[in-house]
């Protein structure tokens, strides 16, 4: 069974001369000299692929590209620069079927690709916004919500098409790999055939959908995208059974159910509050100006509480689900009261970490480690989250 020819075959027949002349009643044939070039390589023209995977429709895609000049410098009319977009959105929606399935995409002959255009085409459709992203964060992944992305597509200034293209590929990816084996980020670039920066991306996504991470309240609304994937790759980096174990056998969607119940142990730091404000206050008394010393000095047994109190009730799932809430309600919005800058948010943090290590580092060596383990996270999350 043969198969379809490809959309963007190019057949060129040249006849340099090709004539027939009637001598004396007789026909006389002259030989045709033909140059026949076919070639089944697909073009995609990065410009209108552009355009389309952002959702423009054919004539808005004229439209825009008769307004930069498309054409302009070869007097390509109207109706041919129009037949041409037509023909290349075409080509695209007929390539998306594969791009559905990457694999597909690779083992598939209809579209003739080289490999760079190939890994193009494959990480602009899978590309996303992180407006997008962000207001996907905390829905569930239905086909009802999928009919109000009208609302996503207003709010974010996203065409509606792209913003459909991108739940779905949200989607795909999240039950391809939710219960996959291995790390997130892995299992995506190796069956979807995009970069890693972009599989870090939806390896966010996926992990704070499995855990359930509450990011929709409205006193998170202000956290970007991007904030939330810093804060999220922390977790899956220093929370979860990848920490301490590698093979594939062990998930970073799976959190380090003994190390969350160990942090438990750390109630004891409660006792020793006076000896960590005393060795955080002699690191901080000499960069910080003298109001706000006296207000970390005042305020230090709130954030000393806050600090160990969060710790101590992670082993819970609906308290890990609220650990940005948590850390909202119960540091920032004080910090923010209270005038702090993000230097003296780093500062602080930095101090009060390496002040437990070190009265630690004589009496309780596991105390140590949990404690190093928990504010790397820690440290990470309201650095980035702390918006001034």
């Amino acid at each position: 069974m043969h198969e379809p020819p490809n959309v963007s075959s190019l057949t060129q027949i040249s006849i340099h001369q090709l004539d027939t002349k009637a001598e004396n009643g007789h026909t006389k044939n002259k030989m045709a000299d033909v140059d026949v070039f076919i070639s089944n390589y697909t073009i995609v023209d990065p410009e209108i692929y552009q355009l389309w995977i952002e959702g423009f429709s054919s004539s808005e895609a004229v439209s825009y590209l008769k307004q930069k000049g498309f054409g302009h410098s070869m007097g390509a009319p109207s109706d041919l620069i129009a037949s041409d977009v037509l023909d290349h959105y075409r080509t695209y929606s007929l390539i998306e079927l594969y791009l559905n399935a990457p694999t597909k995409l690779m083992e598939q002959s209809c579209f003739q690709l080289e490999p760079h255009m190939r890994d193009l085409i494959t990480e602009k459709y899978y590309s996303i916004d992180d407006v997008v992203a962000r207001e996907i964060l905390g829905k569930k992944l239905s086909s009802r919500y999928r009919k109000d992305l009208d609302e996503v597509a207003e709010k974010t200034c996203v065409k509606l098409k792209s913003v459909r293209r991108q739940f779905d590929n949200v989607k795909r990816i999240f039950k391809a790999v939710e219960e996959m084996p291995g790390t997130l980020t892995n299992n995506i670039k190796q069956h979807f055939f995009i970069s890693t920066d972009l599989a870090k991306k939806y390896a966010c996504i996926v992990f704070l959908a499995c855990l359930r991470f509450e990011t929709t309240k409205k006193k998170l609304q202000y956290l970007t995208f991007s904030d939330l994937l810093t804060c999220s790759h922390a977790i899956m980096i220093y929370w979860t059974y990848t920490y301490q174990h590698t093979g594939p056998e062990y998930y970073d969607t799976e959190m380090d159910k003994e190390f969350l119940l160990d942090l438990r142990e750390l109630r004891c730091l409660l006792d020793k509050e006076k000896e960590i404000k005393h060795l955080v206050c002699m690191r901080l008394k000499p960069v910080l100006l003298e109001r706000a010393f006296h207000e970390l000095d005042g305020n230090f047994r709130s954030y000393w509480r806050a600090l160990i109190t969060i710790a101590c009730n992670l082993h819970r799932n609906r308290e890990l689900r609220d650990l940005f809430v948590d850390l909202c309600e119960k540091l920032i919005d004080p910090w923010r009261q209270n005038g702090w800058n993000r230097e003296q948010v780093n500062k602080f943090l930095s101090s009060i970490t390496q002040s437990v290590l070190d009265l630690e580092i004589s009496r309780d060596q596991e105390t140590r480690c949990l404690w190093d383990r928990y504010m790397q996270v820690i440290t990470i999350c309201l650095d980035k989250m702390y918006h001034i």
